[in-house]
């Protein structure tokens, strides 16, 4: 897969060497010295029209990386975390990369993104500022599965609407799952179904909600301090 954008890239080149392909540079002195002799042999100069090309006029401040395709974790794996994050519908690639993020920073264990078939992970690992390619992350397109295969092994799920408990309520169990639904209906009605409880966030002002990632970003610090 090709990402181009300088904290990304430099991310993948500083932690994922062996994962490297082709250094594509478009603007002279964005690489530092070590990492230019480091990748020298891989590093391929090319005027701004083909790395516009290659973005597909995305911004990618003069520097794009060739990198093996993104590896998807397993369920198996996932499970042995204790804190997990359920996509449910999600596919705007902007809100998703930001929940990564935010995500890896806070200390979430594993993202499964449900109710998709396939996500575009060159854009992801971007808007993650490469976040993505430190996090275990899957697909699996249904989300009752999911949630049955974690209740089995002892997580309780909690998903966010604007009808739950406020989050600052509630005690969390040390194995957790927090579902966030999609960017225009929320919650499906299978994920709800599965759910052990429904959390919201209290607003001050009266507005419909918060962006998703926001929201994502206000749950996961809450669930992470505040565990039985």
């Amino acid at each position: 897969m090709i990402i181009y954008g300088k904290q990304v890239c430099l991310h993948a080149l500083q932690k994922y060497e062996e994962k490297i392909e082709t250094v594509y540079v478009a603007k002279k002195g964005i690489l530092p010295q070590p990492i230019f002799n480091q990748y020298h042999s891989k590093i391929k100069f090319l005027e701004n029209q083909w790395a516009q090309a290659m973005s597909k006029g995305g911004n990618h401040q003069g520097l794009l990386v060739e990198m093996a395709e993104y590896k998807t974790t397993t369920l198996e794996q996932i499970k042995m975390g204790d804190f997990i994050i359920i996509l449910d519908g999600l596919t705007d690639v902007g809100n998703i990369g930001a929940i990564v993020r935010t995500a890896y920073s806070l200390g979430v264990d594993g993202i499964i993104a449900t109710g998709v078939k396939q996500l575009h992970f060159a854009a992801i690992a971007r808007t993650s500022s490469g976040a993505l390619l430190d996090m275990p992350f899957m697909v699996k397109h249904n989300i009752l599965d999911v949630l049955n295969e974690l209740s089995q092994v002892g997580f309780v799920s909690y998903g966010a609407s604007m009808e739950g408990k406020p989050v600052e309520d509630i005690s969390y169990a040390p194995k957790r799952v927090l579902v966030l639904g999609s960017e225009g209906k929320g919650l499906s009605k299978k994920a709800r179904s599965k759910l052990d409880h429904t959390l919201s966030i209290t607003m001050k002002r009266d507005f419909d909600s918060l962006n998703v990632s926001a929201a994502a970003a206000i749950m996961i610090h809450r669930m992470n301090y505040a565990t039985k």
